[in-house]
C-alpha cells in the first residue's frame, strides 16, 4: 500500500463523502463524484451557489471518506482552495470529460456556474478492517505534518502483560516497556483502560 494506491482506490470508489463545517459550526456532509485525480492533488467541481462552495470559500477545511467492498476505509483530511481563474476552465473541462453525466446536470454553458477546488496538502489515512490483524497507515499529500494518534506505552510499564491480554488485535509485544505495533492498533483504548499503573498514554 502507498499513497498512489490510496488515491486510485478513491478514484475507483467514485462517489466520496465530503464533510465540511457551516457558519454555525454544524457538520455538513455530501457525496461528490465530480473529481479529477493527479498524483499530487485532487480537483473537484461544485456550483458557486451551493452551500458547499460557501463553506469551502469561508474555511476550506474538508474531510473526505470512502469505503471499499474489501472493508477498507480511506480518510483524507486537508484544506481545499479555489484554483486560479486562469486554470478554472482547464480543470473544469477535464472533469466534465471524465464524468460524462455532468453534461446532463449542467448542459451547455450552464457549466460556467461551476468552480474548481484543489486539495494538494492533506493527511490520508488508510484503514483495513478486512485483514487480521487490522492494518492502518497514514500518508502525506504535499508538505503537511502528520499528527500522531493512538496510544503508546511509557517507561512506567511494569511488564505485567495485562495490556497484551486485553488487546483485541494482539498488537502488543513484550519488552521493557511493552510496545504497541502501531500499524495494527485499533486505537480502541482497551489497553489504556486496563493498565494497572497507568503506563499507557494517548497521543
Amino acid at each position: 500500500m502507498d499513497l498512489a494506491t490510496c488515491l486510485k482506490k478513491m478514484e475507483l470508489v467514485g462517489v466520496l463523502a465530503f464533510a465540511t463545517v457551516d457558519s454555525d459550526g454544524a457538520p455538513q456532509i455530501r457525496n461528490i463524484s465530480a473529481i479529477h485525480y493527479e498524483p499530487d492533488a485532487l480537483y473537484f467541481f461544485t456550483a458557486r451557489g451551493k452551500n458547499f462552495c460557501k463553506e469551502l470559500m469561508e474555511d476550506g477545511r474538508v474531510q473526505i471518506l470512502c469505503y471499499t467492498k474489501y472493508k477498507e476505509m480511506i480518510r483524507l483530511s486537508g484544506k481545499a482552495y479555489a484554483v486560479p481563474e486562469n486554470e478554472q476552465i482547464k480543470w473544469r473541462d477535464k472533469i466534465f470529460e471524465e464524468q460524462p453525466y455532468l453534461a446532463n446536470v449542467y448542459p451547455g454553458d450552464t457549466r460556467s456556474i461551476g468552480i474548481i477546488f484543489c486539495i494538494d496538502r492533506a493527511e490520508i489515512e488508510y484503514f483495513n478492517l478486512g485483514v487480521n490483524p487490522i492494518f492502518r497507515v497514514t500518508y502525506r499529500l504535499g508538505d503537511v505534518i502528520i499528527k500522531q494518534k493512538g496510544y503508546y506505552i511509557t517507561d512506567s510499564c511494569i511488564s505485567c502483560g495485562i495490556c497484551k491480554k486485553n488487546c483485541p488485535q494482539r498488537c502488543i509485544e513484550e519488552g521493557s516497556p511493552f510496545t504497541i505495533i502501531q500499524n495494527h492498533c485499533l486505537h480502541c483504548g482497551n489497553c489504556y483502560e486496563n493498565c494497572p499503573v497507568k503506563a499507557i498514554e494517548r497521543r
